[in-house]
């Protein structure tokens, strides 16, 4: 099953489910249901969300929207796609490739000497995790994301994010642009916090693909692709059977002392490293296509300081 949140002109924001080319509009408000979130909360597991959508979809009979006409860029007066889900809280894993390990141990070494401390990280049993946004800092399909005003090396981190129920249960998923300010955190790791945290600094989308939809998470292609001046000038895939650690792995340490609430996404680290010097630039363009999920595309701006 795919859900959608969708905006519709005189309505605001809408629940939708995807079959084939159409889109549900299963928003309830007389059963509580108001957004993705909502279902997540009432489901409780991934079962439960299924169960709980498609009851909604029996019972509600409404004219079914174009799934494709709803991928087009914000606007007051058209449907289009939101955010897939408003996160309480969205948390970060790193280093959960080999080739992430390698490729962040040459810059800290390049910037600070510091050989070797993302490799430690990961043969580590603990993973890193880190806090990454709230629902007002993410951003959904054909929104921008932005650069930092005092970042000149920004990349975009295309992510598989998985979305947890109740009890720390996986009920969906979904694809993650982690946008991160590389130069800052190779200034000082404890500056990690800014690189990570801050407006516009997470795209979701555009969906969550329930866990029937998905046969082996760690089977699935993700490919990031950067448009500049409507031209590709970088496009690489990386499988998420180069994953170093279990999902339900990252949800326990994720969840270790730390209570999350139903709906907050954990996003599982990056296979795929854009080089320095494609830094993000205001006017590019990221597309992140993850197998069984579709395609996440956002515009990039430069905040200004």
């Amino acid at each position: 099953m795919k859900l959608v949140q969708f905006f519709l002109p005189g309505k605001g924001k809408r629940v939708g489910l995807v079959r084939g080319d159409r889109v549900l509009d299963i928003t309830s408000p007389e059963e509580g249901v108001h957004s993705v979130l909502d279902l997540v909360d009432q489901g409780k597991t991934a079962a439960g969300l299924v169960k709980r959508a498609e009851w909604l979809s029996r019972r509600l009979r409404r004219k079914a929207l174009d799934w494709p006409a709803l991928h087009r860029a914000p606007s007051r007066r058209a449907p289009h796609l939101l955010i897939p889900i408003d996160p309480p809280e969205v948390w970060g894993a790193g280093v959960t490739y080999r080739r992430s390990a390698d490729f962040r141990d040459e810059d800290a070494a390049a910037a600070k000497g510091q050989q070797g401390i993302y490799d430690s990280v990961y043969e580590n049993p603990r993973p890193e995790l880190f806090f990454k946004a709230s629902a007002a800092r993410c951003v959904g399909p054909n929104s921008p994301v932005l650069v930092r005003s005092d970042s000149r090396l920004t990349a975009a981190e295309p992510e598989l994010a998985i979305v947890l129920g109740a009890r720390g249960s996986i009920v969906g998923f979904t694809a993650c642009n982690d946008v991160s300010a590389w130069d800052i955190e190779r200034e000082n790791p404890l500056y990690l916090p800014q690189s990570k945290i801050y407006l516009g600094c997470c795209a979701l989308g555009p969906c969550l693909v329930t866990c029937d939809e998905i046969a082996d998470p760690y089977a699935l292609q993700i490919r990031c692709s950067i448009l500049r001046g409507g031209k590709t000038v970088f496009s690489e895939a990386a499988n998420t059977a180069q994953f170093h650690r279990k999902l339900e792995e990252l949800v326990s340490w994720l969840r270790k002392d730390n209570p999350v609430p139903a709906g907050t996404v954990l996003s599982t680290g990056t296979g795929i490293m854009v080089p320095n010097e494609l830094n993000l630039r205001d006017g590019d363009q990221v597309d992140i296509e993850i197998q069984g999920i579709g395609r996440l595309t956002n515009p990039v701006r430069q905040l200004k300081t």
